[in-house]
């Protein structure tokens, strides 16, 4: 039971037209009281209705310092589950730290990062892999990032998770009453059944994991490389992509000596563009081959591999680039560029077309100097990048704590699978259902501890 009564700016710092601060906790009708008259002089928070808001001042003595609307909210009514109100006053700063210091001088004490959705959490107003979803939902850049952010704090996630436990949980109870009867030698839980729903939550659990390296690139952006040889025009591209000039174009070889990366939002989804040094065979720059090797080292961490190739300059080291890129790109989408199209024929784009079709199915003329093409190639990327069908319900994780806890979820059910085909005892059985059970538990607050949930409120913006 929180006992304190806590209040914090909600709006973002700074001024603004209107700001508005909350007051949660036993006290909160109380100590709003004592700040605030309401207009109509029969009428006082503590003995408003429900959801029900009033205009007034709020004061210190007989000085009005603003006048403001103060939003009345009885628990479990509220956002907390606790009594609360939301005072939207004016936004000067001056005004908003006046009304913080008087709620704090009438008992309240500033809430911490994150405190009310802590609380919300502990009164059970959400579980928390929501609690954290509103995080995602506060930081959220792009279509794709709020999508996914508000179907987990919906609760599509949990509620995927909960049945997932809830058949364990039925099964571990049978196996544990056969240990009760072991003298007896009882099978309450039938091996059938339960190398069947094994199966049937090892496949679950693996499509979830296995989700989490498009839910972390939904999130965090799309990592898209941009490599090739030197003066391909890949720097150019990219500030044409971005739209401005984050890196440096010049005619003289090897400009590009380290990794440049920026973010684009495409119809809703974020890429995460990351311009490399060109790749050539020898060089007796020291810089260029740290930049080299940094390149080989973003392909291998990018989800789409964009190979820039100068269309007027095919050069005899194609088919070593070919064999520095290619065996990197195996589990990655390839996309080759041939730019400066706007200076070779139809024909000669045939030819290469022809050329490099061995190399990948994804190939396309531009110019990005010009910008031609460049709507084609954004086309290309959505695409490629298969967003998934959020209104569909696909379950796509994108939390790391939760794609930790999965992972050892699916190993603790691969465990119980093998123990079915060693025809183990229903201790070890148990044991390990146990363990699965305890991971997911882990997910949606069902198992916590004081030291996690501090760990994830901690990075929760003050007022949420």
């Amino acid at each position: 039971m929180n006992e304190d009564t806590i209040c914090a700016i909600c709006t973002a710092p700074g001024m603004g037209a209107i700001a508005v601060i909350r007051v949660s906790g036993p006290e909160a009708f109380s100590i709003s009281d004592k700040i605030f008259k309401a207009a109509a002089a029969t009428k006082s928070i503590s003995n408003a209705e429900d959801h029900t808001v009033l205009l007034g001042n709020i004061h210190q003595d007989e000085r009005i310092i603003d006048e403001v609307v103060a939003t009345i909210f009885r628990n479990p009514h509220s956002y907390t589950g606790e009594d609360t109100v939301e005072f939207s006053c004016h936004g000067s700063v001056y005004i908003q730290q006046k009304i913080i210091q008087l709620l704090i001088k009438n008992g309240c004490r500033m809430a911490e990062p994150g405190e009310y959705s802590r609380r919300a959490f502990t009164n059970g107003k959400m579980d928390l892999s929501q609690a954290e979803a509103v995080a995602d939902l506060i930081a959220s850049t792009s279509a794709s990032n709020h999508k996914l952010a508000m179907q987990q704090m919906r609760g599509g996630f949990s509620r995927e998770l909960d049945k997932l436990r809830n058949d364990l949980l039925h099964f571990v109870t049978m196996i544990e009453l056969e240990l009760d009867f072991s003298e007896e030698e009882v099978e309450f839980a039938n091996r059938k059944d339960l190398n069947e729903l094994a199966e049937k939550l090892e496949t679950h659990l693996h499509k979830l994991t296995d989700s989490f390296r498009l839910g972390n690139a939904l999130k965090n952006g799309i990592p898209v490389a941009i490599v090739g040889e030197t003066n391909a025009g890949k720097s150019t591209l990219l500030n044409k992509l971005l739209n401005e000039d984050r890196a440096i174009v010049s005619a003289i070889s090897g400009t590009t000596r380290d990794v440049i990366e920026d973010t684009v939002n495409i119809n809703g989804l974020t890429f995460r563009f990351i311009d490399t040094a060109g790749l050539r065979q020898s060089t007796q720059d020291e810089i260029e081959k740290l930049g080299i090797e940094r390149t080989y080292q973003k392909i291998e961490q990018a989800h789409i591999v964009l190979w820039v190739i100068d269309s007027t300059m095919v050069s005899e080291h194609i088919e070593w680039m070919a064999g520095k890129i290619i065996p990197r790109t195996k589990d990655k989408s390839l996309i080759i560029l041939f730019n400066k199209s706007d200076k070779i024929s139809k024909e000669e784009q045939l030819v290469l077309d022809d050329l490099f079709k061995i190399y990948s199915k994804n190939r396309i003329h531009l110019s990005a100097k010009k910008g031609e093409n460049l709507d084609i190639l954004r086309g290309k990327l959505l695409e490629i990048a298969g967003l998934p069908d959020l209104e569909r319900q696909d379950i796509v994780v994108t939390n790391l704590r939760h794609y930790e806890a999965l992972t050892l979820a699916h190993e603790a059910i691969l465990r119980v699978q093998q123990g079915l085909r060693d025809n183990q005892s229903s201790e070890f059985l148990s044991q390990d259902i146990r363990e699965c059970l305890h991971h997911l538990g882990q997910i949606t607050g069902v198992i916590t501890s004081d030291e996690v949930l501090q760990n994830i409120f901690k990075n929760f913006c003050i007022g949420k």
